[in-house]
């Protein structure tokens, strides 16, 4: 069945902080009260892309002013963390939030951040999978053992345990055929900025590596896009032009900083400028459903994840954006069944 989330950078807006993360605990209410099935929250550090740097702080404030809704990092950088300091978190949030929490996990994008947080990116990809190692074993036990290259844990007691059993259900960014080998072996969901084109190529790559190794399970595979709904198309343009360029400012800002721009992940500088490859979406409810439901028969995605808060977006138009998204977008979305794979 089609499900619709939310991704979110939480990208500086320019308000103060305190306000701003009101405004997005606000946001999560709606998404909570209308029917999304999860909020994926990104972590980054040292750019005004990311001003939740320690996703799970802003997540337990999630937990509490929702019912309904799950939640998660897409992702945490796994490499940052002390293995066993970040199971007993995931344990915590899983808790407290009654077995909503969803896992993403992965290595992180971006060398500039990682190398600013201490940790050589040339060793975060062997990093990265030693301490998925390590953090599945331990929400599956009450006694840690591992020894790796970089993580080592003689019969370590764990006091906490996960409320969703083995543990939360698995999450990962995918952005080639390639990537999505890791989460096709263990039936983790997926989700891609790709475009529609190279979205099915992924969502097809992974169908035939669940399929040979004759696996169950149905993981969502997701298209995240950024959304913008108004009454009139022209109406939803104005409001999302001049906030996708603060949004493309802060995603750019460290790159160019340090002379560089990111691999792989490009983005255009005008949200319907040339290259949007129909990434960034705005218009009417009816233009909105239309372009989506083409890219979902196109792609075969059974999940859909907006950026409905981005840039400088004032609060009260976000949330009208959400609430016509949830009234009169979703349900017509969800009348039709996507394409099969």
């Amino acid at each position: 069945m089609l499900a619709f989330g939310v991704f979110d950078h939480l990208d500086s807006s320019g308000l103060p902080l305190a306000e701003f993360y009101e405004n997005r605990l606000k946001l999560t209410e709606a998404y909570d009260r209308l029917g999304f099935y999860g909020y994926h929250v990104a972590e980054h550090h040292a750019t005004p892309l990311g001003m939740a740097p320690s996703p799970g702080i802003f997540l337990a404030a999630v937990a509490q002013r929702t019912r309904r809704l799950n939640f998660g990092p897409l992702v945490y950088t796994l490499p940052l963390y002390p293995p066993l300091r970040l199971i007993e978190e995931i344990c915590m949030l899983d808790q407290i939030s009654g077995g909503r929490f969803q896992l993403g996990v992965g290595r992180g994008i971006s060398p500039i951040e990682t190398r600013h947080c201490g940790v050589d990116p040339d060793a975060a990809p062997k990093m990265f999978a030693e301490a998925f190692e390590v953090i599945l074993r331990g929400l599956q036990s009450r006694v840690l053992d591992f020894r790796g290259e970089y993580y080592r844990f003689d019969h370590v007691p764990l006091e906490l345990e996960p409320w969703q059993k083995p543990h939360p259900p698995l999450w990962y960014g995918a952005s080639t055929p390639a990537s999505v080998e890791r989460p096709a072996s263990i039936g983790a969901s997926i989700v891609t900025n790709a475009n529609a084109v190279a979205a099915r190529a992924l969502f097809e790559r992974y169908a035939a590596l669940r399929a040979a190794a004759g696996a169950g399970g149905e993981p969502k595979l997701g298209i995240a896009r950024h959304v913008v709904v108004a009454d009139t198309d022209e109406v939803a343009l104005t409001l999302a032009r001049p906030a996708y360029r603060r949004w493309h400012a802060s995603f750019l800002k460290l790159w160019l900083d340090h002379g560089t721009r990111p691999v792989n992940v490009v983005y255009p500088a005008e949200f319907d400028g040339d290259g949007h490859d129909g990434r960034m979406i705005a218009g009417s409810p009816a233009t909105v459903r239309d372009a989506l439901q083409a890219q979902i028969d196109q792609c075969g995605a059974n999940y859909v994840l907006t950026r409905f808060a981005f840039g400088d977006i004032a609060l009260a138009d976000a949330e009208r954006s959400v609430a016509l998204f949830a009234e009169q977008v979703m349900p017509r979305l969800r009348a039709k069944q996507p394409a099969a794979v």
